[in-house]
C-alpha cells in the first residue's frame, strides 16, 4: 500500500534527489526548455511552478525563498524579471511536458519540459544557432576551396 507516500523517488537517496530537482528547476528557469526523462519532468513540475508563484509575489521574502532553493543568482533574477511577469494573469499550469521518444541506453521515455509562452525566445535562440552554423559552414567551405586551389599549384612546381 502506498498510503501517504506521495512524490517520486527516482531511484536516488534523499540528498541526491533534492540536488537533482534543484538543478533541473534552475535549468528550466534559465533555459526555458530542458530535455529529460518523463519521470524527472513530472517530479520537477511542482517545484518549478512553486518558484514561478514566488516570482509572481515579487517581494523580498519570496526572492530570498527562491534564492534558498535555486542554484544561481542568475536564475533568481531571470525568474523575477522575465519569467514570472509572463504569467501575471494565469493561476498555475505554467509548464508543458512533451514526450519525444526513448533513450538509447536504457529505453527510458524522454520528454521536453518547457515553460508556456517561451516559444518566441526559443525561436530566437534557434535562429541564432542556425546563423552561427551557417557562418561556420561558409568559413569551412572557403578554407576547403583555398586548400584545393593551393594543391594543384604545389604539384606542378
Amino acid at each position: 500500500m502506498r498510503h501517504r507516500n506521495a512524490g517520486f523517488k527516482l531511484g536516488r537517496n534523499t540528498s541526491h534527489r533534492a540536488a537533482l530537482l534543484r538543478n533541473l528547476t534552475t535549468s528550466v528557469l534559465l533555459e526555458d526548455r530542458v530535455e529529460t526523462t518523463v519521470a524527472k519532468a513530472k517530479a520537477v513540475r511542482p517545484h518549478v511552478e512553486k518558484m514561478i508563484t514566488l516570482g509572481k509575489r515579487g517581494d523580498l521574502h519570496a526572492r530570498r525563498q527562491a534564492l534558498a532553493f535555486l542554484r544561481t543568482g542568475d536564475a533568481v533574477n531571470r525568474l523575477f524579471d522575465t519569467v514570472a511577469p509572463r504569467y501575471g494573469d494565469r493561476n498555475g499550469g505554467y509548464l508543458r511536458i512533451v514526450r519525444t521518444g526513448f533513450q538509447v541506453g536504457d529505453g527510458a521515455e524522454k520528454a521536453f519540459i518547457e515553460l508556456l509562452g517561451a516559444e518566441k525566445q526559443l525561436e530566437v535562440k534557434r535562429k541564432k544557432r542556425e546563423e552561427i552554423k551557417a557562418k561556420k559552414r561558409a568559413e569551412l567551405e572557403k578554407q576547403l576551396e583555398e586548400s584545393k586551389k593551393d594543391e594543384p599549384g604545389e604539384q606542378a612546381a
